[in-house]
C-alpha cells in the first residue's frame, strides 16, 4: 500500500514540475486554511531552546504581543549559542503551510554573524521530545528566512539540512546551505513565504507567490556509509530562534494527508491553491 502511494505522489510531482496542471478544475471546495497560530498564545506550542528542558521559555524568548508570535532577546545578556525552536502539537505529512514574517531591532549580543536576519521554518522535523538538552538544531529541513542589510543581495526560503540531506535531478545534495532564487527583501518589510510538502517525494518553496526551489526525496543522513539515508515521510514543524528579533503575524496550513492516496484530486486541489498568488500585505 506504501509503495502504490509513493509512486502516485512520485507521478504528481512529475506532472507539476513540467508544469502540466490546469488550473481550471473543480478543486474541493472545503480546502480552507487552518490558523496554527491563534492570535492569541502559544497554547499549542512547545519550546525547546538548546541547554534547557523542553518547555522552559528561557528569557521569554518566545512570546505574543500586538496579535504577533515574537522572538525577542531582551532579557539575554548575551546569546551564547541558545538556538530556540517554537514546535507546533502535532506532526503533518503532506501539506501546504504558509508564514509571515518580519525582522525587526538589533541582533543580540554575540549572536553569530551568519544569523543575522536569520531565522527558519522547519519541516519534517524530529520530536521535541527526542532532541538531548545541548542539541542546537532538530534533525529537519529548514527553510530559512534571510533579511537583507540594505544593501547587498540576500535571498530567502533557502534550503539548510541539520542532520538531513535530498535530492535534485536524481542526484544527492548534501551541502548543508542551498539559496534559493528569491529577490532580497531589505528592511522591516513584511514577506510571505510558503512550503509545499509532499511526504517522501516532493518539497517546493514560494515567496510572495513565486516558486524559488524545488527537491526531492528529504531523508536523513545516511548511516553506516550508505549513500540514501532514510526517507522523511512526516515531523514536526518548528520557528526558529537564532539570535535576530522577528515577527510572525501568520502561520497557517492546509492539511493535504486525506489526499496521498488520491492523485488527481491532490492534482486539482494543488492547481487551485496555487493558482492563487498570495502576497503579504505591509501594514
Amino acid at each position: 500500500m506504501k509503495a502504490k502511494s509513493n509512486k502516485a505522489l512520485f507521478t504528481l510531482l512529475l506532472i507539476i514540475g513540467l508544469g502540466l496542471i490546469s488550473s481550471e478544475c473543480s478543486a474541493q471546495k472545503n480546502v480552507k486554511w487552518k490558523q496554527l497560530f491563534n492570535g492569541k498564545d502559544l497554547n499549542d506550542w512547545q519550546i525547546k531552546i538548546r541547554y534547557h528542558k523542553l518547555n522552559d521559555n528561557f528569557g521569554n524568548t518566545f512570546q505574543v504581543n500586538d496579535g504577533n508570535i515574537q522572538v525577542r532577546y531582551d532579557q539575554y545578556s548575551k546569546f551564547d549559542e541558545q538556538f530556540g525552536h517554537l514546535f507546533y502539537k502535532e506532526p503533518f505529512s503532506s501539506y501546504l503551510i504558509g508564514v509571515e514574517y518580519r525582522f525587526v531591532g538589533d541582533q543580540v549580543k554575540e549572536g553569530p554573524g551568519w544569523a543575522y536576519r536569520n531565522s527558519g521554518i522547519m519541516v519534517h522535523g524530529q520530536d521535541p521530545l527526542t532532541m538531548s538538552v545541548d542539541q542546537d538544531f532538530p534533525n529537519s529541513i529548514e527553510v530559512q528566512l534571510l533579511g537583507g542589510n540594505g544593501t547587498d543581495e540576500r535571498s530567502t526560503a533557502n534550503l539548510c539540512t541539520p542532520g538531513t540531506q535530498y535530492e535534485i535531478d536524481g542526484k544527492i545534495i548534501k551541502q548543508h546551505c542551498t539559496n534559493s532564487t528569491s529577490k532580497t527583501y531589505h528592511g522591516d518589510q513584511w514577506t510571505r513565504v510558503e512550503v509545499l510538502v509532499l511526504r517522501d517525494s516532493l518539497i517546493v518553496h514560494y515567496v510572495n507567490g513565486e516558486e524559488v526551489m524545488r527537491y526531492t526525496k528529504p531523508q536523513l543522513d545516511p548511516k553506516k556509509g550508505s549513500e540514501q539515508g532514510e526517507l522523511l515521510k512526516s515531523g514536526s514543524i518548528s520557528l526558529q530562534s537564532e539570535s535576530h528579533p522577528l515577527d510572525f503575524r501568520k502561520v497557517e496550513i492546509i492539511d493535504l494527508e486525506k489526499y496521498e492516496d488520491k492523485p488527481k484530486k491532490l492534482e486539482k486541489v494543488i492547481a487551485k491553491l496555487m493558482a492563487q498568488k498570495r502576497v503579504a500585505l505591509q501594514e
